[in-house]
């Protein structure tokens, strides 16, 4: 009889499995460069649907390709203002920042608007980033509380405060073709036990006491349970990133993309939108950061899209 091998299940590197503490994703480590503008964006998670290209093929023919895609709602971001940080031993400091002048109302659901802009640009900064936040009023989630969260710019200072009068869309900082990385929160599935939470077998009916727990808690000695043992806890609501993720179409025609009655969960798409091959971490309504491929993979071209699948999943 064949021996019989599976893989542990539940990847180590994944660790602590803790709670996220807000419900959208923070950025330790962003991808830098010169070019004057925004480096990331970030856009409400719509759902799942399949669309078909074509390349030619072999002798007049062509290939027919049916592809998965996640679809992510993209509402303009607007900024709110620019932080001026110095580098110290203990970490980056904020210096100070400068406000914008056109804020909208819903902000005061999320932070305290200072009275007194400040306007003074310091002396000596070592870099800066642009503070933006989410217009979740023009999307039809049901919400009007924006995010708001910090994002890194390329090009001079002058390019940095003429971002604070305008909007940001979202073509204005990726294009199709090009590789992103995806930052968000998982689906969160509560307190569950290893079974479902690292995919350990069920026990036979001749074991003792449980059915659903791992048999062996580790040795007797040393006397402490191991942190690689398989137990109960949270699963799933995680902070997660997910490389290269190609961008297939970026377009703002929405008769082009909505389903009939409306993306189950979500509703109706009000703006523009993008296109990414594959899956994306999160349920749908969660805000997914997009941000410049860190690993610095190079575009590549798309073939053209013949159709998007706009039937209904209700």
């Amino acid at each position: 009889m064949a021996k019989r091998h599976q893989p542990r299940s539940g990847s180590l590197q994944f660790w602590p499995r803790v709670r996220s503490k807000r419900i959208y994703s923070n950025i330790k480590n962003w991808f830098t460069n010169n070019d004057p503008k925004p480096l990331a964006f970030a856009g409400y998670k719509v759902g799942m649907t399949h669309i078909q290209t074509t390349k030619p093929g072999k002798k007049g023919t062509e290939i027919i390709t049916m592809t998965p895609v996640t679809v992510i709602e993209c509402p303009p971001l607007k900024p709110l203002s620019l932080r001026f940080y110095r580098k110290t031993p203990y970490g980056s400091k904020a210096i100070t920042q400068i406000l914008s002048k056109n804020l909208e109302k819903e902000l005061k659901r999320k932070i305290t608007i200072p009275k007194k802009p400040k306007e003074e640009v310091p002396k000596d900064y070592d870099f800066m980033k642009l503070i933006v936040y989410t217009q979740p009023k023009l999307t039809g989630i049901g919400k009007k509380k924006p995010e708001v969260f910090e994002i890194p710019i390329g090009g001079d200072l002058e390019y940095a405060k003429s971002l604070l009068e305008k909007e940001i869309n979202v073509d204005d900082v990726f294009k199709a073709g090009q590789f992103t990385d995806s930052h968000a929160i998982t689906i969160g599935k509560g307190f569950t036990g290893p079974v479902k939470r690292f995919g350990i077998s069920l026990k036979s009916h001749k074991s003792e006491k449980k059915r659903r727990a791992p048999g062996n808690l580790g040795a007797f000695t040393p006397r402490k349970t191991s942190w690689k043992v398989p137990q109960h806890g949270q699963h799933g609501f995680h902070k997660r990133t997910e490389y290269n993720k190609i961008i297939m179409l970026i377009d703002e025609d929405k008769e082009r993309i909505n389903q009939k009655g409306g993306f189950k969960g979500y509703g109706l798409i009000k703006n523009k939108y993008i296109l990414i091959k594959g899956s994306i971490q999160g349920p749908s309504k969660r805000l997914i950061m997009l941000t410049e491929s860190i690993r610095g993979k190079k575009s590549k071209n798309i073939e053209e899209i013949k159709y998007i699948s706009t039937s209904s999943k209700q």
